[in-house]
């Protein structure tokens, strides 16, 4: 499938960076953001109501359960953004771009978290290791821009 969609993009003379998406991937991707959602804040809701803190597995599925919830929660977010902030807002951002970006927002929320614990974090580090992260995006998506033309 994945394979004849790249075929249909190569015939009809788009790239694979091209800036036209189906509605469908659209759809897909608020769908997939929404079993994130309702699983990851979920999971996290029941972790936290039934078992004690502990250093042990319980905190690493707290982490992971924390990225799928955030990223979950983002994507429209970082979806609606894009749509507004965009250079042509007819334009429907790409769905990569959507979903790697609210990766990065769920990557700095667990992050965070993490530095709570020894009681690390600050406002000087937290604002560091969100121009960290945004210098990376920038990087990645001039990369992308220059495929495209």
């Amino acid at each position: 499938m994945i394979a004849n969609r790249s075929n249909e993009r190569q015939s009809r003379g788009l790239s694979r960076w091209s800036s036209e998406n189906p509605a469908g991937e659209q759809r897909g991707v608020l769908l997939a953001a929404l079993l994130m959602f309702v699983s990851g804040w979920g999971g996290l809701a029941y972790l936290v109501m039934t078992t004690r803190p502990r250093i042990g597995g319980e905190i690493w599925l707290f982490f992971i359960l924390l990225q799928i919830a955030v990223t979950g929660t983002a994507i429209p977010i970082v979806r609606w953004i894009s749509q507004r902030l965009g250079p042509a807002p007819a334009d429907a951002p790409l769905t990569g771009v959507i979903v790697r970006r609210s990766v990065w927002a769920g990557i700095i929320v667990v992050t965070c978290a993490w530095l709570m614990i020894p009681r690390y974090l600050s406002l000087p580090i937290f604002l560091m290791l969100v121009l960290l992260f945004l210098v990376v995006e920038g990087f990645l998506r001039n990369r992308e821009l220059a495929h495209e033309r």
